[in-house]
């Protein structure tokens, strides 16, 4: 038996990997709670620490677990932008490359054949799970989705997101979940024996979303490294420029402008990490007078249904920045406009027809970086 570290995909409550039996030289880690183990491990699960309570873990101790780079786990959940390091991030935009030229009726396009993706949602989305459902039926696998999970499912009726993933687990080889709850990928994480692939955690992150945009700024710009980006508008409330900024923060020389009106600017716990990571960041109130530094501008909605009974606040924050003609006048040749849609009227319908307005664009990669993830993680698995 050996000792070491929790991987990223033994969370608290879980058997450590690496800690309950070597086979023929290669490693056993079900991941999965002690209680669902075989009969024959439950000894040698019962010998091992207590890892941490998950209240001890913080954002920095959970990602600092990670000692295996994340295309070679055993079990890829995908929960939060720190979980990956470059070499990741290499192989996952070199597959999505490949993923682009995969046509109807050829064999690459049955990779995922006899595979079942479920679709969980506690809130609405376009985008994310049209894509994931399409990635999955472009790869010849099969989806069983739930919309509005939190109506028509058994939450409901007062089932635990875990008693969920548990059940849902049995029919699907893998479940991508939306849910209303800052946190709760990590809650199903920690109870799973299947890949769980986070598509929104409330206000929390949106690691799939991160990582089409930084499949975006390669393919529109050329590099990941060494230019200036702003972020703009609720950066407060958007999980999609939190992961963002995550996962911008392995790239040497990159800058942030943080562009947000006072109700909805950056939380500090961001601030405090690309501080303490190295990455030049600033709080600005002029859109206008940055916007000819930037090579990328990523825009926000101000989202109305994070402000619940503050609407006055919303109301102030709401049309402060703005991307229209004007705007497009001082912003350089070789720069791009991204967004993670949908937008309200923060960008202005003449924009689309820039050639520097990529977020249609953006949102099409979003299709062949799912279908990557899918491949990375389901390659290998089949149910039961």
């Amino acid at each position: 038996m050996k000792s070491a570290s929790q991987c990223f995909t033994c969370l608290p409550g879980t058997v450590p990997c690496r800690q309950i039996l070597s086979q023929s030289g290669k490693t056993l880690c079900c991941h999965r709670p002690a209680g669902q183990l075989p009969r024959s491990l439950r000894a040698k699960a019962a010998s091992v620490l207590t890892p941490p309570p998950a209240a001890t873990l913080s954002a920095d101790v959970f990602a600092s677990s990670v000692e295996q780079s994340w295309h070679t786990l055993p079990l890829k959940h995908v929960v939060e932008s720190q979980q990956f390091d470059r070499a990741a991030l290499d192989v996952i935009f070199s597959t999505a490359l490949e993923m682009e030229a995969i046509r109807p009726g050829t064999p690459a396009a049955k990779q995922l054949d006899g595979v079942v993706m479920s679709t969980l949602f506690y809130e609405p989305s376009t985008r994310t799970r049209l894509s994931f459902e399409s990635a999955m039926a472009r790869l010849g696998g099969t989806v069983l989705s739930t919309e509005s999970a939190g109506e028509y499912s058994s939450a409901a009726k007062g089932e635990t997101l875990e008693d969920t993933i548990r059940t849902v687990e049995g029919y699907a080889d893998c479940i991508v979940l939306r849910h209303f709850q800052s946190g709760s990928a990590k809650q199903a994480a920690a109870v799973a024996s299947v890949p769980i692939i986070n598509a929104g955690d409330g206000a929390g992150q949106h690691p799939t979303q991160a990582l089409l945009d930084m499949y975006t700024i390669k393919r529109e710009i050329g590099r990941l490294e060494n230019f200036t980006i702003g972020l703009v508008g609720d950066l407060a409330n958007g999980r999609t420029v939190r992961s963002l900024a995550y996962m911008l923060s392995m790239y040497p020389g990159v800058k942030m402008y943080f562009v947000a009106p006072e109700v909805v600017r950056m939380k500090e716990d961001i601030k405090e990490y690309l501080t303490r990571k190295g990455v030049e960041w600033e709080e600005v109130n002029d859109l206008a007078a940055v916007a000819a530094d930037v090579d990328v501008l990523y825009q926000t909605r101000i989202q109305k249904e994070r402000f619940l009974d503050r609407l006055e606040d919303y109301s102030a924050a709401r049309g402060k920045y703005i991307v229209d003609a004007d705007l497009l006048g001082l912003m350089k040749p070789s720069a791009c406009i991204m967004h993670p849609l949908p937008r309200v009227d923060e960008i202005t319908t003449d924009v689309d027809a820039d050639p520097r307005a990529a977020y249609f664009r953006q949102a099409k990669n979003g299709l062949y970086i799912r279908m990557a993830l899918l491949k990375l993680a389901l390659q290998d698995r089949r149910l039961g």
